[in-house]
């Protein structure tokens, strides 16, 4: 075994992509040195400074935790090039200009140490053309390595290399990047503007082209181009907005200047009402305009045929909407093409032109069909990659109406089809890999190490591999749980409910699944299987399951399922194997506390965690208030307990909600101990090795003790802050009865203040003011309004 350790980076130029990129490295803890040009005037690192001061204002957030900014180091050009000796990795994010990029390099170029690995961040440049000038043992080391923004939360970056790169290099850092950035990594060829905007801007301006030609608007165009069509829900012209119109104007001219050859050449043209938004400095969202333009409270949309900004709201004929509810991809690409309805016409050339495209420049741009679905995937925010797409709609039929529509001069280019197109093929994923046209056989995943800590890999269609709804041996099954595991001495929980919601049959399978790992193996870790793909952790309870029980039973028959959450909370804080939290995505309420009761968790970096019951008029009753005040005790260690007691009620009182792991450390939701890891796919393995580990050293379930609690006099001093609160009108009176409640639970009760109370004093202290205030009218307005709009009411 040899190790690749990346023991710092340093990022040249401290633009928008630079610094974000920097922001990423110390989110996952690699130290980093960021540079730019000396300041003209004041202090000399001064534009750095500035760089990360705007990155602590930027949302959404580049940093886990904006504190952490002060751990980026900054530096010049003039002044500390010698700094770049100590790093192992040497990231170039400078404007796009090839001249100013080759002045950087002959600076840069002798202090860089004879093993770092030195790469441009480039968008879209000849990475072969930014080598020239090195000698041979640099280029060995050179690549482009192309982040996609905003940096920490685009999974795509495409790693390419020249023909001098060395593949060792290559595969030591797409270890560092799918590992320890989170990247999915897809290898590129060096054409211009590589995979991912090759094919993505060229479907937006196909898209644009079309929309003219048809007639549709551009929010109409959103709305059929977002959500519905399984791609990013921005839609086509409001992402070109967020991307920002001028750089997607220079990724166009990049097409212009390097692509003269194309048989898509004509396509690259600037389209006329994009030329005119950038030349008035309606440059998107940044800008204030673009595309659309916010004016108060209202999104207003650009007019194609006046250029003036008119009401928006256009929407999806329902004909079409219907066609896109179609489960069947064959029957949904067939009503597309034989509709007379011009969005589904529209829908179906759009569909017809990315086709068309990458059948063309599958060759040129990449390895594989896999290379091109995941760059569409990573990086657009597409659910299914366009050969996926191709495929899933059946592969001979889409061909045959692409080619007709080619013959008929429908069509963006009068290039044909290739032959390998129509060589009685019927998919270009299958089992064994995906097609290369280059190599003329189908080519399998990658198999570098960093792959083995993924359970289950981003997934191809086609290409019959299991996932982790399906795979390993299962030990039981129903509607709402599934218990399995991998032949490795690891018992697996996952939940099936909608958003991985608690009800009666979560709780029924979690005492199952704790029996059996205590019986049989060396522990349990709850995972979903959708954890990579942005599901829930667990959304919290399942308040509709609880609907007929209080109208069979009223109030009342509530109470019995509050403690049997409880309980299934307690027994799982105490089981006697180590129990271990794969968290991603929301933790909130109920699965926030079912996390906190787990003997360790490993968390996604994306990971949103908080206690929010009282956005629906309740109060955490399964435990969460309860470790509240256990945590805020361990951390006070005999000292001022009110001042460690005061943030954990902050954040139950107002509903916060981490913006990341790195948060949720530091509101006390995850310990220190915890373990954050940044590729969602690696987090199945992480959680399970933890799960070994606790177990081969010995583990023990904690043993139960008394916690001392603030009291009366707690109370007291939070409920005057509430007073204030309320009397200033920042809370409702309803918000000042629920934070009291809070307040009451986490110090303990009516007790003297440095009282010893053990946990099931609290947890009955939960019970009985959540009982209480499932009766009060203001709660019950809360409830019903979020079961029926899902957004929480404020009375």
């Amino acid at each position: 075994m040899s190790n690749f350790i990346v023991k710092k980076v340093a990022v040249l130029g401290a633009g928008v992509m630079g610094a974000q990129i920097a922001a990423h490295c110390i989110n996952a803890r690699v130290p980093v040195v960021l540079f730019d040009l000396p300041a003209k005037e004041g202090i000399k690192n001064g534009i750095v400074l500035r760089a990360i001061e705007n990155l602590k204002k930027l949302s959404p957030a580049p940093f886990g935790n904006k504190d952490d900014a002060a751990l980026i180091e900054v530096a010049n050009y003039e002044d500390n090039l010698d700094l770049l000796a100590g790093c192992d990795l040497i990231i170039e994010a400078i404007a796009e200009r090839m001249d100013w990029k080759h002045d950087l390099y002959k600076k840069v170029a002798p202090h860089i140490a004879p093993n770092a690995i030195f790469a441009s961040n480039t968008s879209g440049l000849s990475i072969t053309a930014l080598s020239e000038g090195f000698d041979a043992e640099l280029k060995a080391r050179f690549c482009g390595v192309h982040f996609f923004n905003p940096p920490r939360y685009m999974h795509l970056v495409e790693l390419i290399p020249t023909v001098a790169t060395k593949p060792l290099i290559l595969d030591q850092l797409e270890g560092f990047l799918a590992s320890t950035l989170g990247k999915g990594v897809v290898r590129a060829i060096d054409t211009p503007n590589f995979i991912a905007n090759r094919v993505g801007i060229f479907g937006m301006l196909a898209t644009i082209h079309e929309a003219d030609k048809f007639g549709l608007s551009v929010d109409v165009v959103d709305d059929l181009t977002g959500a519905k069509l399984g791609r990013a829900k921005s839609g086509t012209f409001r992402t070109s907005d967020v991307v920002g119109l001028d750089t997607m104007g220079h990724v166009i001219k990049t097409m212009q200047d390097h692509l003269k050859d194309d048989p898509f050449y004509s396509t690259y043209a600037t389209p006329p009402l994009l030329a005119k938004l950038i030349e008035q400095g309606a440059l998107g969202q940044k800008a204030g305009a673009g595309f659309y333009k916010k004016v108060g409270k209202d999104i207003l949309r650009i007019d194609a045929a006046s250029a003036t900004y008119v009401a928006g709201g256009g929407k999806v004929d329902d004909i079409v909407a219907r066609i896109l509810k179609e489960k069947d991809p064959a029957k949904r690409m067939k009503a597309l093409h034989d509709s007379t309805n011009l969005q589904a016409q529209f829908l179906w050339a759009i569909y017809r032109d990315v086709f068309h495209y990458i059948a063309i420049h599958l060759e040129s741009i990449a390895d594989n069909a896999r290379d091109v679905d995941f760059a569409l995937r990573f990086g657009f925010g597409w659910n299914l990659g366009p050969f996926e797409t191709w495929q899933a709609a059946g592969w001979q039929q889409v061909a045959t109406w692409v080619k007709e529509d080619i013959d008929a001069g429908k069509a963006l280019s009068a290039a044909p089809l290739p032959a390998w197109v129509f060589d009685g093929r019927t998919c270009v994923h299958a089992e064994d890999g995906s097609y290369s046209v280059s190599r003329k056989t189908n080519i399998g995943r990658s198999e570098l190490a960093v792959y083995q800590r993924q359970a289950f890999r981003a997934p191809v269609l086609g290409s019959g591999a299991v996932d982790g709804r399906t795979a390993g041996t299962t030990v039981f099954e129903d509607e709402s749980v599934r218990i399995w595991h991998q032949g490795d001495e690891v018992l697996i929980l996952s939940l099936k409910t909608k958003m991985h919601v608690i009800g009666a049959g979560v709780i029924a399978g979690l005492a199952k699944a704790i029996a059996e790992a205590e019986a049989n193996y060396k522990g349990l870790v709850i995972w979903n299987a959708d954890a990579a793909e942005g599901g829930a952790f667990s959304a919290g309870a399942d308040l509709q399951s609880m609907l007929p029980l209080f109208i069979s039973g009223g109030i009342k028959a509530i109470e019995p399922e509050v403690v049997k959450l409880q309980q299934a909370h307690q027994a799982l804080k105490y089981a006697n194997v180590p129990v271990v939290a794969a968290v991603s995505g929301l933790a909130l309420g109920g699965g926030c506390e079912l996390m906190l009761h787990a003997a360790k968790r490993v968390a996604s970096i994306e990971s949103y965690i908080g206690l929010v019951e009282v956005g629906v008029g309740l109060i955490p009753a399964g435990g969460g208030l309860k470790e509240a005040a256990l945590r805020a005790a361990a951390d006070a260690k005999g000292t001022d307990l009110l001042q460690f007691l005061k943030n954990y009620f902050m954040h139950a009182a107002t509903a916060a909600v981490s913006k990341s792991a790195h948060e949720a450390q530091k509101m006390g939701y995850l310990t220190a101990t915890d373990v954050i890891v940044f590729n969602a796919y690696e987090l199945l393995h992480v959680a399970k090795v933890e799960a070994r580990a606790m177990f081969d050293a010995g583990y023990r379930a904690p043993m139960p003790s008394l916690v001392p609690v603030a009291g009366r006099y707690g109370i007291a001093t939070v409920s005057a802050q509430l007073v204030n609160m309320r009397d200033g009108g920042f809370i409702s009176a309803h918000d000042y009865k629920l934070g009291t409640m809070i307040a009451a639970i986490v110090c303990g009760g009516d007790v003297d203040e440095g009282s010893l109370v053990n946990e099931q004093w609290l947890l009955d202290l939960e019970r009985k003011a959540f009982m209480e205030l499932l009766n009060h009218p203001k709660t019950q307005e809360r409830i019903m309004g979020m079961m029926q709009t899902g957004k929480p009411v404020r009375n």
